[in-house]
């Protein structure tokens, strides 16, 4: 089975490709500029911030004794919320609170020294330092080569403590005018320190910006097809239950713009078409009005000259002609039920009364149980909402003639809610959604002397939605039926 998406995911989803194309454009740049892994960030504009602490630092140490170093370190600690520590390249600590270096940092320490890269068990090899390289030129280095790391500065990340270790060069000032080769270690408990340390916060800022612009570019696109589509999905759903007045206003000129245009089409044929049907039917069932009546009269005079033995027959051709008749006046009430919204005769109508005069005419023995608050009132053509009550009535009578049927009414959100419901068989799950349409009978009810003409909840639908109303209908658990009704409140 192939599985679909809304069109506001897919939509959502190419946003977010492109978000992580931007993302890895500004990687791309970032190594570019810098290079990869943590050590990238001393070199550039991002090492020239750690330049800077480390020479403020060097200026407050400058001629001070170095039993002071420690407190000089504490304020930098507070600032940046990281620990300041003074080492010799050879890893021996001069100042701040004592610590113990993890392997990877000492080893970085000696690299710094000048000899390569020493094997932890022999720290000092004997070997001379390699010769140093002169550091290329930006503007000759080849594409994609990167400088090579500063002397002396990196950034370690530790597993025990889990730490951030950055390493910056410190000349630390000796007797005698001379200077010690140094190292500043500061230790970042987090990546955020790490960050505040280099101050990449205003390149995450304008990261951030080109997102959030690409998002606000984006947005109004997204929001501009999914409302059309909204809109166009609500009206061919108000289409599918035969409102066929339903327009859509789309003020676009592209596709959507023509779809749109293309259902108002198929609106408005439906319209013609399937009210030109109903005129038809009520025009032929007024016809056959006149022929019938005279046939019903014939029958009758027939019924009372005719001999014994003809008796037996002519009862059944006088059945058949009042089961035509009924079924020509069924027409007549769908016909005239299915009229246009506009021409219904709409006003505001007390419930109470209605529904009592429904019941004196269909409930003669009183099966019907009634809550509902004398005082509600509903917009509806008196007429139409008589007629789908009895038809309703008459179909919980005749499905389900043992049990209590009850009719309740419920304000909702500015509307009125009528539910009749039964304790009878209900109907096949399959057929709820069918229920409604013209001359349909479930399975279970075909037979003319149960089933009726199939017009019955045909009528109940033509005459909600010329009331501007709905009428759904469902089955109750474990057993019965529901039928709802759905008016405005003026």
């Amino acid at each position: 089975m192939k599985v679909s998406f809304p069109l506001s995911l897919k939509v959502s989803l190419w946003l977010f490709a492109n978000l992580l194309l931007l993302m890895a454009a500004g990687g791309g740049f970032y190594v570019s500029q810098f290079g990869v892994g943590w050590s990238s960030l001393t070199r550039g504009a991002l090492g020239n911030q750690l330049q800077g602490i480390v020479d403020s630092i060097q200026s407050d140490l400058q001629d001070e004794p170095r039993d002071t170093w420690s407190k000089i370190l504490v304020p930098r600690s507070q600032k940046y919320n990281a620990d300041f520590f003074i080492f010799t390249n050879e890893g021996t600590q001069i100042s701040g609170e004592e610590v113990r270096l993890p392997p990877a940092v000492r080893l970085e320490l000696l690299r710094a020294e000048g000899n390569g890269d020493p094997h932890p068990n022999n720290p000092r090899p004997s070997r001379p330092p390699p010769p140093r390289r002169e550091a290329i030129p930006e503007n000759r280095r080849p594409p994609g080569v990167f400088p090579p790391p500063e002397e002396g500065k990196f950034v370690v990340r530790s597993q025990k403590p889990a730490a951030f270790w950055i390493g910056l060069r410190l000349p630390i000032p000796a007797p005698q005018g001379r200077h010690i080769p140094g190292t500043l270690l500061i230790r970042a408990d987090s990546v955020w320190t790490l960050v505040g340390l280099v101050r990449i916060g205003p390149w995450l800022s304008i990261a951030a910006g080109v997102m959030a612009l690409s998002l606000l570019f984006w947005l109004p696109l997204v929001r501009s097809i999914t409302r059309c589509l909204k809109s166009l999905t609500g009206a061919t759903e108000r289409i599918a239950e035969g409102e066929f007045t339903t327009r859509i206003d789309l003020a676009r000129r592209d596709e959507l713009g023509h779809l749109g245009h293309s259902v108002n089409r198929m609106a408005e044929r439906l319209d013609t078409l399937v009210n030109g049907q109903k005129r038809f039917l009520g025009d032929v069932a007024h016809e056959l009005g006149s022929p019938l009546g005279r046939l019903q009269v014939a029958t009758e005079i027939l019924e009372s000259r005719a001999d014994l033995a003809l008796q037996p027959h002519i009862v059944d051709v006088r059945e058949e002609v009042q089961h035509m008749a009924m079924l020509v006046n069924e027409l007549l009430a769908f016909t005239k039920a299915g009229l246009r919204p506009r021409d219904a005769q709409l006003a505001t109508i007390t419930l109470a009364p209605l529904v009592q005069r429904v019941l004196a005419r269909e409930d003669q023995n009183q099966r019907v149980s009634i809550t509902l608050d004398p005082s509600l009132t509903v917009l509806a053509d008196a007429e139409l909402l008589e007629r789908a009550l009895a038809n309703l009535i008459r179909n919980a009578r005749r499905y389900a003639p043992s049990g209590p049927i009850t009719l309740t009414a419920s304000t909702f959100n500015g509307t009125v809610k009528l539910n009749l419901s039964d304790e009878g068989p209900g109907v096949p799950s399959e057929a709820l959604n069918r229920l409604g349409e013209p001359f349909y009978r479930p399975d279970a009810a075909r037979s003319n002397e149960a089933g009726g003409t199939g017009l019955g909840l045909a009528i109940v639908r033509a005459a909600l939605i010329a009331c501007q109303g709905t009428a759904t209908f469902q089955n109750r658990n474990p057993n019965g039926f529901i039928a709802e009704l759905t008016l405005r409140v003026r």
